[in-house]
């Protein structure tokens, strides 16, 4: 499969993205220091490293031939995937897709944190010690190449629309930031919204060092996944203030440096 040249959809994704996302920096930035949920004590040196993180993995993934919207537009091209068999109308095809994708994304989630060899690239992400909107950047371009390869399969096998890739693609960027964001929504608010989305409490549990919490509360965008899947979890045991963030054997400074980070997955853990 070659990569389309100079579709206009894949160059309005690419712009579009990356100003949501960097629109979504700004804001949640902003809303964390006026509205922290927990104390802020070491987000100067993180950010600098997430966004080393952050290129690294931009140029890996830019070396994907095709990527994942470019799956969409062979898919289609080519007639093939589930929903393309069906004669729905659009609105109601990219809807399906969209839901769709984010089951699947669940699912990778879940995957990544049941096998060990791929939890060696995923717990990059779960040794970060504090939780900010930076945290949405910081993976290791192994997993995110591993993402795009598992995120392409399933493009073509469900024949998902351009356009529901497209909205996808954004949306979870733009999750990313909000559920990882330090940010203290108000009780009520995060209960509503609870009911259809991850809120930055809900996935906040996901990252405490307690083994049964870091197993929980896998979804992405939406919350119904956990609750249909039975891995929800309402809070933490030791409260939002208390619980402990990250992985405990890797909490020195050293080992939070950039280039540490990227060799993390080359070392033995217990876990395994």
């Amino acid at each position: 499969m070659d990569r389309p040249s100079s579709d206009p959809a894949m160059e309005f994704d690419t712009i579009f993205r990356l100003a949501l996302f960097v629109g979504g920096i700004a804001a949640f930035g902003w809303l964390e220091r006026m509205y922290p949920r927990r104390p802020r004590t070491q987000a100067r040196h993180r950010w600098p490293v997430h966004a080393g993180l952050a290129l690294v993995g931009a140029v890996a993934t830019a070396l994907v031939p095709l990527g994942v919207a470019g799956a969409a537009l062979w898919a289609q091209a080519e007639g093939i995937g589930l929903l393309q068999q069906f004669a729905l109308p659009s609105w109601l095809t990219v809807l399906i897709a969209w839901l769709l994708l984010d089951a699947a994304i669940y699912g990778q989630h879940r995957l990544m944190h049941r096998f060990g060899w791929l939890w060696r690239w995923h717990r990059v992400h779960h040794t970060d010690t504090e939780l900010d909107a930076s945290s949405a950047l910081r993976f290791h371009p192994g997993e995110l190449l591993l993402s795009a390869a598992y995120k392409m399969a399933v493009v073509v096998l469900l024949g998902a629309p351009p356009l529901a890739v497209l909205l996808f693609e954004a949306l979870l960027a733009f999750a990313a930031l909000f559920n990882h964001a330090n940010w203290a929504l108000r009780p009520k608010a995060d209960r509503w919204l609870r009911h259809l989305l991850v809120t930055p409490d809900m996935h906040r549990v996901h990252h405490s060092t307690v083994r049964d919490e870091t197993d929980s509360n896998f979804g992405n965008v939406l919350s119904v996944w956990d609750r249909l899947f039975r891995s929800y979890r309402d809070a933490p045991r030791d409260g939002q203030l208390a619980m402990r963030i990250g992985q405990d054997e890797d909490r020195e400074p050293q080992a939070q440096r950039l280039r540490a980070l990227l060799m993390q997955p080359l070392r033995r853990d217990a876990r395994m």
